[in-house]
C-alpha cells in the first residue's frame, strides 16, 4: 500500500471518493481500494478467468496465457508505473485485476458472436460486463448484491462505453456524456493492459509455432531489442533470447511511458484529481514509441490473430456461443433455475442467458455445448 503522504496531489485517494454504492465501515487495517482487490481475488468470477482464453483456448496447451495469467501480468505492470508516477497502487492492481472479469469464453471470439446474439438487446460488451458482475452477479454478501466496490474502480474497469449505455449508469457513465476522464489510476490500467497483451501474445504466438522470429524481424521494436540480446549474450538462442527480447521491449515501453506521462503531468500542473478529469488524458506513450507500439498490433492481428489455425478456433467458438444461445432462448427450461426468467420477459431472460453464457469458462463452454447438442452426453 501507499503511503498516502507519498502519493502526488492528484492520485486518487479514498477520503475524496463517492465511495461506495452502500456504505459500510471502514476497514479497520487496510484501505479501502485494498479492499476492492481482496474482494476481486477472493469472487468466483476472478478463479473462472484461469480457463477462459487470451488467445488460445485453454485446453490447447499449458504454458500459453489465460486471461488469469494476463490479469497478473496487467497488474504487476501498472504496480511499477503507479509507483513511479506517484499514484495509488492499490486502486491501479484493484482496476487492473477486475478489468477482465466480464469476458466471455473463447475470447473476442465469444464476445462477437455473444453481440451478434444480442443484436436486438443492447448488444453486448465485456467492460458492462465486468461491471455488472462486481454490481449485481456476485452473491457473496447479505446485505447487497455484487462487491460494493468503490466508485474509482468501477469507474476504471469502464474502459469506454457508448452514450445510450452511458445515460442507464447514472454517475458511473456520466464522464462519458461530459466528455471527462477518468482517474490517472484508470488511464494507466488500460495501458498496461495493451502492454502486456501485445508482448505476451508474441511469446504464445513464437511458442505455438503460429510466428516466427523471421516475420518479427521486420517489426522494429522486436528487432531492435533482438540484436541488443545478441549483441549482450553472442550465442544466444531459443527461449532463453526470446524471453531476454520480449523483457527488453516490455521495459522500453514501461520507461517510455512513465518518463512521456510524466512530462505530460508536468507540464498540465495538476493539483487534484478532479483536474485529471477536465484535462485531456494524461496517462500515454511518446509519439514515437506509440508509433511502434500500433504496428506491433497490426502485425499480431495479421499474422496471428488471423492465422487460419487461430480462425478454424474461433469459427467453432463463435458456433458455440451461438448454439449455446439460441437453444436457451428456444428453451428456457434448459437452464437450471437461477437463470430462468420467473416474470416471463424476453429483455429480462436475454439478459440471464448473457450472464449464463459470459460466465462459462471455455472448457464448461464446450461440455455444455454437448450435453445439449450430442446424444452421448447427459
Amino acid at each position: 500500500m501507499n503511503d498516502e503522504l507519498a502519493l502526488a496531489p492528484y492520485a486518487a485517494r479514498p477520503a475524496g471518493s463517492p465511495g461506495r454504492k452502500f456504505a459500510e465501515p471502514a476497514p479497520g487495517s487496510r484501505s479501502e481500494f485494498q479492499r476492492d482487490r481482496d474482494r476481486i481475488i477472493h469472487c468466483a468470477a476472478f478463479r473462472r478467468l484461469e480457463y477462459k482464453t487470451q488467445v488460445f483456448v485453454n485446453h490447447e496447451g499449458d504454458l500459453f496465457r489465460t486471461r488469469l495469467t494476463h490479469t497478473i501480468e496487467v497488474a504487476q505492470i501498472a504496480r511499477s508505473v503507479a509507483r513511479n508516477l506517484r499514484l495509488n497502487e492499490d486502486l491501479v492492481e484493484a482496476i487492473s485485476l477486475a478489468h477482465d472479469l466480464g469476458h466471455t469464453p473463447f475470447g473476442h471470439a465469444g464476445q462477437d458472436a455473444l453481440n451478434a446474439c444480442m443484436a436486438d438487446y443492447g448488444g453486448f460488451e465485456h467492460n458492462l460486463q465486468s461491471l455488472r458482475v462486481v454490481d449485481v452477479l456476485e452473491e457473496r454478501y447479505g446485505a447487497f448484491d455484487g462487491l460494493n466496490l468503490m466508485f474509482e474502480t468501477r469507474e476504471g474497469i469502464l474502459k469506454h462505453c457508448s452514450a445510450v449505455n452511458a445515460r442507464t449508469l447514472g454517475a458511473i457513465g456520466q464522464r462519458f456524456l461530459d466528455k471527462k476522464q477518468p482517474t490517472l489510476e484508470a488511464q494507466l490500467a488500460n495501458l498496461a493492459d495493451e502492454i502486456a497483451y501485445n508482448n505476451h501474445d508474441i511469446d504464445d504466438g513464437l511458442r505455438s509455432g503460429l510466428i516466427s522470429e523471421a516475420q518479427l524481424a521486420q517489426i522494429d521494436l522486436y528487432a531492435r531489442h533482438r540484436h541488443q540480446v545478441e549483441q549482450a549474450y553472442p550465442g544466444i538462442s531459443g527461449r532463453r533470447a526470446i524471453s531476454e527480447t520480449i523483457r527488453r521491449m516490455i521495459n522500453a515501453l514501461v520507461v517510455d511511458l512513465i518518463d512521456t506521462s510524466r512530462e505530460r503531468i508536468r507540464q498540465v500542473r495538476l493539483d487534484s484529481v478532479d483536474d485529471v478529469r477536465n484535462a485531456p488524458p494524461l496517462i500515454a506513450f511518446s509519439p514515437a514509441m506509440q508509433t511502434q507500439a500500433t504496428l506491433l498490433k497490426q502485425f499480431l492481428r495479421e499474422n496471428l490473430y488471423r492465422h487460419y489455425l487461430v480462425n478454424r478456433m474461433t469459427s467453432k467458438a463463435r458456433r458455440i456461443v451461438t448454439d449455446l444461445f439460441t437453444a436457451f432462448m428456444a428453451e428456457p427450461g434448459l437452464l437450471s433455475p437461477d437463470y430462468e426468467s420467473r416474470d416471463g420477459d424476453t429483455t429480462s431472460q436475454v439478459r440471464k442467458v448473457a450472464d449464463y453464457i459470459a460466465g462459462m469458462t471455455d472448457r464448461y463452454a464446450i461440455r455444455e455445448h454437448r450435453r445439449i447438442f450430442m446424444m452421448d452426453e447427459l
